[in-house]
């Protein structure tokens, strides 16, 4: 699809956020999305009307996570700056690694390989990997290792993410503006420190987790929106994130 008006924005929109629903995965231990229907059809008054309540943990579903969430005295999601969540974009493609592997941890040498590849660096870019797992969403076992809920699912967890050592080489070497991933969390499953998102958010690096539809989007040559609910003081929140692809 083509999107332009009066010059501001021209390119192909891609939708990287999955629509929450009760099909919507949320990390095991967390309130899952519920729509409770106020009121639907045609009131007293003879016009049609509809409304609802929702709730949800704000951590499930395409979201953000905040630098606060796992780092003392950082950015709540309602903090960040709009220049970190608007800006370049570039996928590290490590799908092929990911398919027989899904406790695959993305390393520095992926970012290098990128950064060879395309002669550029991933200075000022929003970074979005892409394993491949998207492809499962909403099949919660095959997504997440287990579609179980509560504490007990949590040592069941196998998924890709990034290493911690290249979480910190991010952090040290590369001036990023935010990074995202297609799985439930920037730590791969079997994580219990989660070190990854610790070194990030020390350095008020958000992480967009869940994110959808990676496998639309080229390596490079697009822009990155995302928007997330602006709740004061949240540690995260639901993510609108799509992608202008400069064709």
């Amino acid at each position: 699809m083509l999107a332009q008006s009066d010059g501001l924005v021209s390119g192909r929109i891609i939708d990287l956020t999955y629509s929450f629903d009760a099909e919507s995965i949320y990390w095991p231990t967390a309130k899952e999305f519920s729509l409770e229907v106020v009121f639907k059809g045609e009131n007293p008054k003879g016009f049609h009307y509809e409304a609802n309540n929702f709730s949800a943990a704000e951590h499930g579903g395409t979201h953000i996570d905040a630098p606060i969430h796992f780092y003392a005295n950082r950015q709540t999601v309602d903090e960040l700056p709009l220049e970190r969540l608007i800006g370049n974009g570039a996928v590290i493609d490590v799908s092929a690694k990911c398919a027989d592997n899904p406790d695959y941890q993305v390393n520095r040498g992926d970012f290098i390989a990128w950064e060879k590849e395309h002669g550029l660096r991933l200075d000022e870019r929003i970074v979005l990997i892409r394993t491949g797992f998207g492809r499962f969403w909403p099949d919660g076992t095959k997504y997440m290792g287990t579609d179980a809920r509560g504490a007990e699912a949590i040592p069941e967890l196998h998924f890709p993410g990034l290493h911690p050592d290249a979480a910190k080489w991010l952090k040290e070497n590369r001036n990023i503006n935010a990074i995202g991933i297609d799985t439930p969390s920037i730590d791969y499953g079997q994580s219990t420190l989660f070190e990854s998102h610790v070194a990030l958010y020390e350095a008020n690096i958000p992480a967009f987790e869940n994110v959808a539809h990676l496998d639309q989007l080229p390596e490079k040559g697009f822009t990155v929106i995302a928007l997330p609910m602006k709740i004061k003081g949240g540690s995260g929140g639901p993510l609108r994130i799509v992608a202008i692809v400069n064709d």
